[in-house]
């Protein structure tokens, strides 16, 4: 029985699990959202949470224990600077899953993943489909050499 066995395995083993949710927290740090399967997802929310919380307390001990989970010097610094100050106020809750629909090549579940407090990130489209340039694709003619004929299926004359 799997009583209390929270932990998702993800189909890896130990050590890739942990080294894969300790970049995808780093790349969350960095980016502020990231675009993942939803089980990832859910996955990397508890350690994102955990990591703040110990942003929040500041102390040294918090910023080693931090860098022994994420391991990137980096993303520590800003965890600790300015991502913890901006939930200094908030008890829990920091992170976010947006669902996005499934993924078109293999049909899993996609979501966003992102602070709570993180300034809102609107992508920007384009105002009239005017003022996009079309890229010449298959559907387009192209300025190519004509085929070659290959002796082979002439007729003999």
């Amino acid at each position: 029985m799997r009583h209390q066995k929270k932990t998702v395995k993800l189909g890896r083993t130990a050590e890739h699990r942990k080294a894969l949710l300790a970049n995808q927290v780093c790349s969350l740090i960095e980016h502020q959202r990231i675009k993942t399967t939803l089980a990832k997802a859910k996955a990397v929310r508890p350690l994102a949470e955990k990591m703040v919380t110990l942003g929040k307390q500041g102390s040294l001990h918090a910023r080693r224990t931090a860098l022994s989970v994420l391991r990137q010097k980096d993303a520590v610094k800003k965890l600790f600077d300015e991502i913890a100050p901006r939930s200094a106020n908030r008890n829990g809750g920091y992170t976010r899953i947006i669902k996005l629909g499934q993924r078109k090549s293999d049909a899993a579940p996609v979501a966003f993943l992102e602070w709570v407090d993180a300034a809102a990130v609107v992508e920007e489209a384009a105002p009239d489909g005017k003022s996009k340039k079309r890229k010449s694709g298959k559907g387009e003619p192209s300025e190519a050499k004509p085929p070659r004929k290959s002796k082979k299926s002439e007729p003999n004359e």
